[in-house]
């Protein structure tokens, strides 16, 4: 649209990895590729009423903090890959910005402020993901197939022959990938693989629109054979997966500090960063601080993260989970690691219920808990935690609230509004928050919160 030639001084960051910057006129300018403290000049791209979206056309004052990013496919220009936001941001700037945003949105959404800032959890900064889902496309122009994310701002897919923060052996694939899929009968109909590394197998889900032929699927096993990994076939939705061949390896990962091992199936959730998720179990258990004799409830539960680690440490668990698939994987992860601490069937139960509709009769039906574990998807836990303010509000006889919650979050906003409920409405207090940087090189804030009641 049009280029400001004034200087506008760059303030902070927002959630989408912009530059948050005021022109003289007092209107917010958000600037892609911009730094906090950097002074601009930007291109506007958009204009409304109270703010406008630019991008970065000059700069005259650059931030010490900026570093070059690592991967040649990152960039604001056209094609440029959009699967990292940060990459042009120094790692321990990333962290104390979303720290920053946690904050922000504890104390502008819910008014709360925690009485401790807990040391953010960090890890590698690339070749940490072991889970994503990556496009194909069939350039018919170019006579080529690419796999990758997509591009910035784009649905098309970015011409990304590696990849800096998938793991190294999973980024070799990128340009194999794409010669085999260019040899198929099937090749326009292959829309997405999805990828999902354990600590032994690396298996990778082919989403297909027709039924394969048998030249594709001997193609698939061959590459399996040379490349060392597992095909999995999805003709319809995430749980219709199929193994090409049977047998092999389990994808599992472990959690070495609680002696557990957590087998999983390609499209089940599990965490993206390995590295980051065994810390991330360590650290809120600690929090947590279960006794041997104190029983817990961990809400959305999903395949047994938390619950199985819990279990190690309480006297009996509670995991519950709005997937009845994922309920039966607890149960079989629970038998499995059972050999490793006898009796851990006995200390841990998992029940199916839908989370998002929980109400306080159903809260207080699952019995008092000294303590609860909360790690809900990005949605939060609104239900639950409006349940326990209900019930603080009209206690039920026999009945007590968990003296300390931890939550686990994927959201600083959900988060938010759930702790606003929980401080202003429920009885308790934020005593500790603390980021957790599992996405390092993006926008993406996780975060830990801890709540003590009275």
């Amino acid at each position: 649209m049009t280029d400001i030639n004034e200087w506008l001084t760059v303030e902070s960051m927002d959630l989408e990895a912009q530059g948050v910057a005021h022109n003289a006129e007092g209107k917010v300018v958000f600037c892609e590729g911009a730094l906090p403290g950097e002074q601009v000049q930007v291109h506007v791209t958009r204009r409304k009423n109270n703010w406008e979206q630019a991008t970065l056309s000059a700069m005259r004052r650059e931030s010490a903090q900026r570093v070059t990013p690592a991967c040649p496919h990152f960039g604001l220009h056209a094609g440029a890959c959009g699967g990292c936001k940060m990459q042009h941001l120094h790692r321990s700037a990333q962290v104390a910005i979303k720290q920053r945003v946690l904050e922000d949105n504890l104390w502008h959404l819910a008014k709360v402020r925690p009485e401790q800032v807990l040391r953010p959890i960090e890890g590698p900064a690339f070749g940490y993901r072991y889970r994503a889902r990556l496009s194909v496309r069939h350039v018919h122009k170019k006579g080529c197939v690419l796999v990758g994310f997509h591009e910035r701002k784009s649905s098309y897919v970015a011409d990304m022959p590696s990849c800096a923060v998938l793991p190294p052996q999973v980024s070799a694939l990128l340009m194999p990938l794409r010669e085999l899929i260019l040899t198929m009968d099937q090749c326009d109909r292959l829309p997405q693989i999805e990828l999902a590394v354990g600590d032994a197998v690396t298996a990778l889900v082919l989403r297909h629109l027709e039924p394969l032929t048998d030249a594709d699927l001997a193609r698939l096993s061959a590459f399996a054979a040379t490349h060392g990994v597992q095909w999995w076939l999805q003709a319809k939705g995430p749980d219709a997966i199929v193994p090409l061949d049977a047998g092999g390896p389990q994808l599992a990962y472990a959690l070495p500090e609680f002696d557990l091992v957590m087998p999983f199936r390609p499209t089940d959730f599990t965490q993206v960063n390995p590295n980051i998720n065994a810390v991330l179990v360590s650290r809120a258990l600690r929090l947590l601080g279960a006794a041997p004799h104190e029983r817990v409830i961990d809400w959305f539960c999903g395949l047994g993260n938390f619950t199985l680690a819990i279990a190690t440490r309480a006297r009996e668990v509670l995991g519950v989970e709005g997937s009845e698939t994922l309920v039966a994987r607890s149960r079989a992860n629970v038998a499995l690691n059972d050999e490793r601490h006898p009796g851990l069937s006995a200390r841990t139960r998992f029940v199916a219920r839908d989370l998002f509709e929980i109400t306080p009769q159903q809260l207080a039906a699952d019995g008092t808990a000294d303590k609860w574990l909360i790690d809900p998807p990005r949605e939060g836990a609104f239900a639950l935690a409006k349940a326990l303010a209900e019930l603080h509000a009209t206690p039920v006889p026999g009945w007590q609230p968990p003296r300390r919650i931890v939550y686990v979050s994927c959201n600083p906003a959900t988060l938010a509004r759930d702790a606003g409920l929980l401080v202003h409405q429920a009885g308790y207090r934020c005593t500790a928050t603390g980021a957790v940087n599992m996405f390092p090189q993006t926008a993406h804030v996780e975060s830990l919160a801890v709540f003590d009641l009275g």
